[in-house]
């Protein structure tokens, strides 16, 4: 296994005023080639800290990937660093000149001396061009480890690291096979997945490894393959899906990067169905799952932000009787809210959402986190009693989630009204 280390240097970054994307893109990239990233390390501006982070990943990597630092002000110190921590020094690298220079001169401007000073590069580095910026990246084989310092622009990083980088790396080293593949599942959590899959799980080969990768009303199943052939792994781990599927089929809604609305959008074309929503409590999140995606207008056609009582009497239909005797976090006002939405805008479904999000709002009788969802479809309506324990946000998250679930199942007949 060729293990990797990847470094960001910058005081922005451990501000906080800069996200950190690098070390993310880097490592699934790296993942692809069967590099294993065993450490990420972010550091400031001050030469003591990024020398004792180089001397400590020396060793423990194979391979160490320092972004940031390049630029050409007095706090980029990167390049001063290396050429002290290799004991060579800095002098003007031909093709780096000549790449500076070509660069300001194709956009009518004067190379200062600052600008000039791209093309020092420590003596000891292999020159890599940078075609989208004016820092290029370098490449050294000491300390019997790969180092490769790239600037810390997204942008310029990535494509040295796809054009230069990457084949470079797949031409020096000797690497595994590593095969990913992702099933997505709703409606269950991690504990209660691990115990319905614990058999299928300990008969797993030893090549093949399970990680499951919780989010906020998503769990994600990860089996990984490790071996000499990818097709081979490929298929091996689709069959082990394909044992474990009979167990897990209601919950799963999608693979690698499927999103839960998206799929339920495309099932809703499939059936040359609608949908509409009349929402309290998400305030218009609920939607925007589903209009985050395009090609959402070939199904979505609208909702109702229903937050104030008086709109949802005067769009949505729903009785001032029911708003007295059951108020507007009950069964009978989700279901008035679902079907005057399908009435108001002529969808096929409606889903509706109404509830106490928190933190404040509560009773004794409604405490916070109680919500109500409807799904109202063609023959009647179906309500459903959520009690949520998070926060407003993970609140308004799940109960989103919930209520496209809840139409998932029905569209693929899984539910009885």
């Amino acid at each position: 296994m060729v293990r990797a280390e990847i470094i960001t240097i910058g005081d922005e970054i451990l501000y906080g005023q800069i996200l950190d994307t690098n070390t993310q893109w880097i490592s699934l990239e790296l993942d692809k080639l069967g590099i294993k990233t065993v450490r990420k390390s972010s550091v400031g501006d001050q030469k003591a800290e990024i020398v004792q982070i180089l001397t400590e990943a020396q060793q423990r990597a194979d391979v160490v990937f320092i972004t940031g630092g390049l630029g050409p002000t007095k706090d980029d110190l990167t390049k001063k660093i290396l050429a002290e921590f290799f004991s060579c020094s800095l002098a003007y690298h031909p093709e780096a000149l000549q790449d500076v220079t070509e660069f300001f001169a194709k956009r009518g401007r004067e190379l200062s001396d600052i600008n000039r000073d791209q093309a020092l590069l420590p003596t000891k580095c292999t020159f890599i061009p940078n075609k989208q910026g004016t820092a290029p990246a370098m490449w050294f084989n000491e300390h019997e480890t790969i180092w490769v310092s790239m600037p810390g622009v997204p942008f310029e990083m990535k494509a040295i690291m796809e054009t230069e980088v990457l084949p470079r790396l797949v031409k020096y080293f000797k690497l595994p096979v590593i095969v990913h593949q992702v099933v997505k599942t709703v409606g269950i959590g991690e504990s209660y997945l691990s115990d319905l899959i614990q058999d299928w799980e300990l008969q797993l080969p030893e090549h093949i490894k399970l990680a499951y990768l919780p989010s906020l009303g998503i769990v994600k199943l990860r089996l990984t393959g490790f071996g000499d052939s990818a097709e081979r792994l490929h298929a091996q781990i689709s069959s082990e899906y394909e044992k474990v599927m009979p167990l897990i089929k209601s919950y799963v809604f999608g693979y690698e990067k499927d999103e839960l609305a998206d799929m339920v959008g495309k099932l809703l074309v499939s059936q040359q169905a609608t949908l509409a929503v009349a929402e309290s409590c998400t305030g218009g999140y609920l939607a925007h799952q589903f209009t985050q995606h395009a090609g959402c207008s070939s199904y979505f056609l609208g909702g109702v932000l229903a937050y104030a009582n008086d709109v949802k009497i005067n769009q949505l239909g729903v009785s001032s009787d029911i708003l007295s005797q059951d108020g507007a976090v009950s069964d009978t006002c989700a279901i008035a809210m679902a079907s005057g939405a399908r009435q108001l805008t002529g969808s096929t479904f409606a889903l509706a959402t109404t509830g106490i999000a928190g933190p404040d709002g509560g009773t004794e009788e409604k405490p916070v986190g109680t919500i109500w969802i409807a799904l109202a479809h063609p023959t009647g309506v179906i309500a459903r009693k959520l009690t949520m324990g998070g926060t407003r946000i993970q609140n308004i998250h799940l109960t989103s989630l919930t209520a496209i679930n809840l139409l998932r199942r029905f569209l693929l007949n899984e539910l009885a009204e």
